[in-house]
């Protein structure tokens, strides 16, 4: 039985159009980077820019990504078998490549795990599934709560309405917003945090 309350809430969400992510938030690129058989994601940081990258696991192997310009710079088409996919470890990790050769990544997605849900200076993502299984990726400022229209303190900024969500979430340092389906990845990415006074 669904209360008249969540029922209002479920409406709220299947109204509210896909909108751009605001500022500071920027698209990484124009689309999304289709990725077939994704599984999951993680974080890493570029040891000499200090940008974050984005490692991907799919069946095709694993890629690294660089969060701010979107390029791939780096890829292992054939990984070790034994180390693939983030299930063969306890904390769900997978060897890092490129210039993170040698580190363990953390991947969150179909076997498990998660990203940062919100930012050292208040920005917050939650998935929502009115629709279920559709998943819809909402971007807040309000703490989640997403009182009012959507565009004022909250955006609804991907529908998953063709692929399964595998991960969203924020990098540790809160510039990097990436959501994985099992069919792409998508980045927004800001210059820096902003703390109000």
């Amino acid at each position: 039985m669904i209360t008249e309350y969540q029922q209002k809430l479920r409406e709220r969400y299947i109204a509210a159009p896909v909108l751009p992510a605001p500022e500071p938030w920027q698209p990484v690129l124009d689309r999304r980077t289709p990725i077939g058989g994704l599984l999951g994601i993680g974080f890493a940081v570029h040891p000499d820019d200090g940008h974050d990258l984005v490692m991907v696991v799919s069946n095709d192997g694993h890629g690294l990504f660089d969060s701010v310009t979107g390029e791939k710079i780096a890829r292992d088409r054939d990984p070790d078998p034994d180390t693939s996919t983030p299930d063969a470890l306890p904390d769900l990790a997978c060897p890092g490549l490129g210039p993170v050769a040698g580190a363990p990544v953390r991947i969150a997605g179909l076997f498990g795990g998660g990203l940062h849900r919100t930012t050292p200076d208040g920005w917050t993502l939650d998935v929502v599934s009115p629709e279920w299984p559709l998943d819809r990726v909402i971007l807040s400022v309000d703490g989640g709560a997403h009182e009012g229209p959507p565009g004022g303190t909250w955006w609804h900024v991907l529908h998953c309405a063709y692929s399964e969500l595998r991960a969203a979430g924020f990098s540790p340092s809160g510039r990097t917003l990436a959501v994985a389906t099992s069919s792409d990845l998508t980045l927004w990415t800001r210059s820096e945090l902003h703390f109000d006074d």
